[in-house]
């Protein structure tokens, strides 16, 4: 198959093409095309002319995963002179083209029909399947995973949980306080944390776990009295919550958090 006869290639499409013997014709590259429709959906307004781009968009993809399928029957028609990687993009068809078809239902779902898909059943990104979207309040939405993080009185991470999905942090609190009941033997004796993992259940439940003071950034209706001792102690345990912003920041601007650059769910656990 030569490339130089035909306009262009998807990615997989491509990387059939030193397979002696193989011709392939028609086969466009609709990269420009899908390209275009998405800057076109995203700045254009109105339901309907993004529908129609949507439509575009999925046929587009639909070509290409027609060539893709012309491709696979060519080579597996030929015996010999066959690429010595042909192993390899085999595994790679037989892993994208599901992900591609999930998109595209997932798409259709979402605008055509007006459904909306769960978080659990989206993919965003077809190379990082495993990647969760995660939405924190009115900010932009990011894609990746949530981390929850539990430190000492030195600054020191004692613990780091990898969370599946996008939990709310009120649901992750004594979970967290669990794990390190488990791992040192005991609760701390005073603790601080983010207003949002605030909550008169949570409260209580540290409380019950012996937690003498348990000081949140954000009172969410809750009392000083009702947290800790006195407004003294507050204030401190608050002070260092906030101290604590300062090591997840140089953890993502010194030591590279802030992104992952390894492949794989389990990479990304490594990372």
């Amino acid at each position: 198959m030569d490339p130089g006869n035909n306009p262009g290639y998807s990615r997989l499409d491509g990387a059939a093409e030193v397979a002696e013997g193989v011709t392939i014709v028609n086969c466009q590259n609709h990269r420009r095309v899908a390209k275009k429709c998405m800057h076109a959906i995203r700045y254009t307004r109105g339901q309907d002319k993004k529908v129609q781009l949507y439509r575009d968009l999925i046929e587009a993809t639909e070509k290409s995963l027609g060539y893709l399928q012309e491709v696979t029957v060519a080579l597996h028609a030929v015996q010999v002179h066959l690429p010595m990687d042909y192993g390899g993009w085999k595994q790679q068809v037989a892993h994208f083209k599901p992900l591609i078809y999930q998109v595209i239902e997932q798409n259709e779902r979402r605008v055509f029909y007006g459904e909306k898909v769960p978080a659990c059943e989206k993919i965003v990104s077809i190379f990082e399947a495993h990647t969760d979207i995660i939405v924190k309040g009115a900010r932009d939405v990011q894609y990746g995973h949530k981390l929850n993080l539990s430190t000492g009185r030195s600054g020191l991470i004692l613990d780091v949980v990898i969370e599946d999905g996008n939990p709310a942090d009120v649901d992750r609190l004594i979970p967290m306080l669990d794990r390190h009941m488990a791992q040192y033997g005991k609760a701390r004796r005073q603790m601080a944390a983010d207003g949002d993992y605030a909550s008169f259940a949570n409260l209580r439940k540290a409380k019950g776990r012996e937690v003498k003071d348990m000081a949140f950034h954000m009172k969410r209706g809750l009392t000083i009295e009702s947290m800790v001792k006195n407004p003294w102690v507050y204030r401190k345990l608050r002070n260092f919550r906030a101290g604590i912003e300062a090591g997840i920041f140089c953890l993502r601007r010194a030591y590279g958090l802030g992104r992952c650059t390894w492949k794989g769910l389990a990479h990304f656990r490594a990372y």
